[in-house]
């Protein structure tokens, strides 16, 4: 390890931020990293349990003068996004994350840097390590699989929680308490897909779409950046050519605006010149729509061989769901200023030998509202002789004005900074909502350090926000035997 943040407060956070960076943890392989904290809890002589799930609870008894005050559960998630530019050389199975320091930041090299949620392990690491903190009874847990759809979280047994104060670690921006989050659930339009040879005299043309910002599908839905597999239905939509469609890629995670997109066409060999030059009206058209959200958008447009493409009809069927299905903002709150109610994202388009599969991100603080979009896209996806299959599921974390543990950190808070903490509702997913399904009892906030382009190569956290957040969270562990 090359000790990139060795000398950075607070040095146990970062030393285990660290560590975590080493190891690969795309959601769906976290084996490594939840073996790793297991064996972790069990050095320091903790209980500790791994479940089926790989989901880590970690327990450590209450300091002197604590043993009466609610236990306190600690939480976070384990697994990370794994997002690169195309050009980047970087296997998210095998290979460390690549750490950076540039003034007060900490980067990655060429990929995400999965301060969402490493920040919250490593901080829960610190906690437990710690000799010298006044805590209640604390459990860390871990959760697996939150950015791929939370069956970590889902599968949990609630009943192996203690504590009454749920403080997850999962959030993005210092000075700022969440208490409610919308719900999500997965929504995947599958089209069948049929293959015709090509005519000898046509050209096979690579359209790729990139430079875009991209960001969480959550958090960064407002922003109204492009999004690439929707970009390219428009393209091909206004294509002034006759074309047939070989293939769509775009994207790789439902919850990330994808950045890159790239379609083959094939177009008579006459009409090859026409068709660069349409293309370049249409990147035109849309670096005008998005020269404030993307300026460094980007179509190029290259010659390529391929040996079959769609039937007319499932050409149409895919270029009529890209431009058709629900994408982007869908609702904004009445009660609250600002907030989304409702999104979707198309993260993923992918073609294989059998379907071309549209992998949305669905997120609502209305329930209703959530399943008005997918009874839409199921309605488009039958018309369309294909069919709409839900997944991962989750609920919205409904706010519990007046809590007892809002209480405590408002307070905390102020006598730390001498200011009041914003409350707010977020669009994201947190795991709050399904955590007090299975505990009613418990009583649940969200709190974290200024990050920023999460879900992107370019996510960055700050340090000194960090190393406030965790006196922040020290001093509110601190206070618990004061109320």
């Amino acid at each position: 390890m090359e000790n990139v943040l060795k000398g950075l407060q607070p040095e146990l956070v970062f030393k285990y931020f660290e560590e975590v960076s080493q190891i690969p943890r795309g959601s769906g392989n976290e084996k490594a990293i939840s073996d790793y904290l297991k064996k972790f809890g069990e050095d320091l002589g903790l209980e500790t349990i791994q479940d089926d799930s790989l989901n880590i609870i970690i327990r450590k008894p209450a300091t002197k003068g604590y043993e009466n005050c609610p236990g306190v559960i600690l939480q976070g998630h384990m697994d990370m996004v794994c997002e690169k530019n195309k050009d980047t050389d970087h296997n998210f199975v095998t290979d460390p994350i690549k750490l950076r320091v540039e003034d007060d930041m900490i980067y990655a090299t060429g990929t995400t840097l999965g301060a969402d949620n490493g920040i919250a392990v490593a901080m829960g690491m610190a906690v437990l390590a710690s000799n010298n903190l006044d805590h209640p009874a604390i459990e860390v847990l871990i959760t697996t699989d939150e950015e791929a759809g939370m069956s970590g979280a889902m599968d949990l047994d609630g009943s192996l929680l203690k504590g009454q104060y749920i403080i997850n670690l999962d959030s993005e921006e210092e000075g700022y308490l969440l208490v409610s989050c919308a719900g999500g659930v997965t929504a995947l339009s599958e089209l069948n897909a049929e293959y015709t040879s090509v005519n000898a005299n046509k050209q096979a043309l690579l359209v790729e779409i990139k430079g875009l910002l991209g960001g969480h599908s959550g958090m960064d839905i407002i922003k109204q950046r492009a999004n690439s597999n929707r970009l390219m239905g428009r393209l091909l939509n206004l294509l002034c050519v006759d074309y047939d469609l070989a293939k769509i890629q775009g994207g790789s995670k439902n919850n990330a605006i994808p950045r890159e997109c790239e379609a083959i066409i094939v177009v008579d060999k006459n009409d090859v010149e026409k068709t660069k030059n349409c293309i370049n009206e249409i990147m035109n058209t849309f670096k005008h729509e998005f020269s404030t959200s993307d300026p460094d958008i980007n179509i190029e447009c290259a010659e390529t061989t391929v040996d079959k493409v769609f039937t007319d009809k499932t050409k149409t069927n895919v270029v009529n769901l890209l431009n058709l299905i629900p994408n982007g903002i869908q609702t904004m709150s009445m009660d609250i200023e600002g907030l989304v109610e409702s999104s979707t994202n198309l993260g993923v388009v992918h073609t294989t030998e059998n379907s071309v599969t549209f992998e949305c991100a669905v997120r609502s603080s209305v329930k209703t509202l959530k399943d008005d979009i997918t009874n839409k896209m199921d309605l488009l996806a039958t018309n369309l002789d294909g069919k709409l299959i839900l997944d991962s599921d989750y609920p919205a974390w409904e706010y519990a004005k007046g809590s007892k543990l809002e209480e405590i950190c408002i307070d905390t808070y102020e006598k730390l900074t001498g200011k009041k903490p914003i409350i707010m509702a977020i669009h994201a997913g947190l795991e709050c909502g399904l955590l007090l399904d299975k505990m009613p009892h418990a009583q649940a906030i969200s709190l974290g350090p200024d990050m920023f382009e999460v879900h992107t190569p370019n996510e960055h956290l700050n340090i000194s926000s960090t190393k406030r957040t965790w006196d922040y969270l020290v001093a509110i562990l601190k206070g618990m035997n004061q109320y």
